[in-house]
């Protein structure tokens, strides 16, 4: 979440920054200015009331020496009316603390000044693009109709044994998936990311951490007998590694990856747009996750743009980057750049990675900080990315290489698959 001081440092700024993503902040920004002004005026009370109690109480003692003890008397009474009325004042910041905290965590980060504005997906700028543009000609099959013909993927039994968006992959289709899973962990590992293997489950405060909880909570599946939620993307476990943590600045950066199934309501998600493999509600997924000092990050997102890119070469996909507009980005996000693969059949592009920087949103939500040269505590930046998100990438893998002999696998995944072909 934003920190108060960014608020209040210029509220305006915030404001018209906050426009940019299409949230109209004015009224929660000038009802947490208001609330902070009389969380102010009750801590300076309490403050002063508490010098008083302290200068009263001592003075019971010398007045009990003096032989004074009716008036000590009165003065213990003062000390109970000022304890009574403190008490009243604590309760009513803590009041003011609670609601200062709610309302903070109902606004979204801030977009930084590279975000160009927009509100939908059609303001998105293309920022880069390459790889081989595939031609195979209107007899091009999608990847459904592969699935089916070469029997790897099998959506029909998914949707019997728990329903649609749960698809079973099955014999090279299964070894296509691992063979992916695992080259994209090499290749993080290769990175210099440190791999970890995360719970698949989490509790609600690492979702309130990373932002899931409350703007998502409707799209995550939740364990309601256990009030544990079942992960979106291992993101959320992976950077809660570093909450309520304070990590010496010699140790940063932090880099994870971790790989993960993934699990996602999509509420309202229907048409053709979702067919096949196109939006699942359980699917694969490799993150990559660092922890930077806040002059670094923007270095940092440079890096896993590039390491994203580089896995697209290597897998000879056709791809391009967007830089996402204000109202297309993710709400704990400061910037996002999303990676989209050619899908020659479909005659479309598939979302396969969004790379974002969230400068101080999240690690201040999760008081993820470090100790500067100063030995002043600082927040951390954090960043994550899909390196890679699976679905969409076997949807275009299929389609962009498929021959009337069966699919070629590209050459990077064929020492995991121990097979050149589908067929």
């Amino acid at each position: 979440m934003l920190t108060l001081q960014t608020i209040k440092n210029d509220p305006e700024f915030v404001i018209s920054r906050l426009a940019v993503k299409g949230f109209d902040g004015r009224a929660v920004i000038t009802e947490i200015l208001e609330i902070d002004a009389e969380r102010r005026r009750l801590q300076q009370k309490c403050d002063s009331d508490a010098s008083e109690l302290k200068k009263l109480a001592s003075s019971i003692g010398a007045l009990m020496k003096e032989g004074k003890k009716d008036e000590a008397e009165k003065v213990k009474a003062e000390v109970a009316r000022i304890k009574g009325d403190t008490k009243g004042l604590h309760d009513r910041l803590s009041d003011c603390e609670d609601k200062m905290r709610d309302l903070l965590l109902t606004v979204p980060n801030l977009p930084c000044a590279d975000v160009p504005e927009g509100l939908t997906a059609e303001d998105n700028v293309v920022v880069k693009e390459g790889g081989p543009m595939p031609d195979l000609g209107e007899e091009a099959l999608p990847h459904w109709d592969l699935a089916k013909k070469y029997g790897i993927i099998d959506f029909e039994t998914g949707v019997k044994v728990t329903g649609a968006g749960f698809p079973f992959y099955v014999g090279k289709g299964a070894r296509l998936q691992r063979a992916l899973i695992q080259f994209f962990l090499d290749e993080a590992w290769n990175a210099g990311y440190v791999e970890v293997e995360p719970p698949f489950v989490v509790n609600q405060a690492s979702g309130y951490g990373t932002g899931q909880l409350p703007d998502k909570e409707g799209q995550m599946y939740h364990v309601t007998a256990d009030d544990l939620y079942l992960i979106p993307t291992a993101e959320v476990p992976v950077t809660n590694i570093y909450r309520d943590e304070i990590i010496p600045a010699s140790d940063l950066p932090k880099k994870n990856c971790a790989y993960s199934p993934c699990w996602r309501r999509e509420a309202g998600s229907y048409g053709k747009d979702v067919r096949g493999l196109n939006r699942l509600h359980q699917f694969d997924k490799v993150e990559i996750v660092r922890i930077e000092k806040p002059e670094n990050s923007y270095a940092a997102l440079e890096e896993m743009k590039d390491h994203v890119q580089g896995l697209l070469e290597k897998l000879g996909l056709p791809w391009h980057i967007l830089r996402l507009c204000g109202g297309d980005m993710s709400f704990t996000s400061a910037i996002t750049y999303d990676f989209e693969v050619w899908s020659a059949a479909q005659k479309r592009w598939l979302e396969v990675s969004s790379v974002s920087n969230f400068e101080a949103y999240q690690a201040n939500r999760l008081k993820c900080r470090y100790r500067d040269k100063n030995k002043k505590i600082q927040l951390c930046h954090t960043l994550n990315g899909s390196a890679l998100a699976l679905p969409r990438i076997v949807a275009a893998l299929l389609e962009n290489n498929q021959t009337p002999q069966g699919i070629v696998v590209p050459e990077c995944l064929r020492k995991y698959t121990g097979f050149d072909i589908i067929d």
